[in-house]
């Protein structure tokens, strides 16, 4: 598998730290029931077959936090951007 680095171009994913699903929304630390709705957000989530959204961490290049979208039957990398962005745009 290699992921395309806005900064440094498509590189081998030995290069990269998956940092988990990019979709997870985790609560507010204020809340009263933040522990366990971190808890349900971190395990207790569904495992998605087809594109998904995925933070990774070009680890051994630039350091970016990247948004991955991937399709998780194929691995194919569909879409890249910073973290900080949306995919596709």
């Amino acid at each position: 598998m290699r992921i395309r680095c806005p900064y440094c171009g498509e590189r081998e994913l030995i290069e990269f730290s998956y940092l988990g699903d990019g979709t997870v929304r985790l609560p507010d630390s204020g809340e009263a029931d933040a522990l366990a709705k971190s808890v349900d957000a971190l395990y207790l989530r569904e495992n998605p077959a087809g594109p998904h959204d995925e933070l990774w961490l070009h680890r051994f290049g630039c350091r970016a936090w990247l948004r991955v979208r991937r399709d998780t039957r194929t691995h194919e990398v569909l879409d890249v951007a910073f973290a900080d962005r949306a995919i596709g745009g």
